[in-house]
């Protein structure tokens, strides 16, 4: 018997020579199947978002904080690292309290990243290359920021949603919240303690 995966029943064979031995009918029976397969390889209980940042992947869990504009909670950070918390590889997880446009969170980072870039042209070419990748957020939405030796990715839930191939923006990028000239240096501190310690 042979399967359109387009249609809801199965369809008699109607083709000589190799043939499926079975058929997933219904969409209901091929997401089962689909979700078994990545249980099956581990992946359905570690989101693409968290796998990239377990201790899996060779990262360690740091410490976590919240940060507040003028009283309201805006996010709450995670840092994930792997020997040195602020070096590449890592991975910071934000896990966003209020609804933010995208334009705003990338108009906000140029603005934090400004301590540690002079070059304003660069600054406003970066801007516009978040203003492209950060989506809208909401009350419960998390964003996942990994740092490499080559840039950054960016992912929200467990779907990519771009990166900027440029050590010196990734660089700039997470000095946001952890240089020592951040504009929130207790959260700093927080992110840069380890659980425990």
């Amino acid at each position: 018997m042979w399967c359109n995966l387009n249609s809801p029943t199965p369809e008699p064979a109607a083709r000589t020579g190799r043939q499926a031995r079975f058929c997933l009918a219904s969409p209901v029976d091929r997401r089962a199947a689909l979700k078994r397969l990545l249980g099956a390889l581990g992946l359905l209980a570690c989101p693409l978002a968290t796998w990239a940042a377990s201790p899996a992947a060779g990262f360690q869990r740091w410490g976590s904080g919240e940060y507040r504009r003028f009283g309201f909670l805006v996010y709450e950070a995670s840092l994930w690292a792997a020997a040195d918390p602020q070096q590449p590889p890592l991975a910071l997880r934000l896990d966003y309290r209020r609804r933010i446009a995208g334009r705003a969170i990338a108009e906000a980072s140029v603005n934090e990243m400004r301590p540690f870039v002079r070059d304003e042209a660069r600054l406003a070419q970066w801007g516009e290359r978040m203003a492209q990748l950060f989506p809208d957020v909401q009350d419960g939405d998390h964003l996942l920021g990994v740092w490499a030796a080559d840039g950054a990715r960016f992912y929200q839930g467990e779907r990519l949603i771009g990166e900027v191939r440029d050590a010196d923006f990734a660089r700039a990028f997470f000095a946001i919240w952890l240089d020592p000239r951040t504009s929130a240096p207790g959260l700093r501190a927080r992110l840069l303690t380890r659980p425990g310690g």
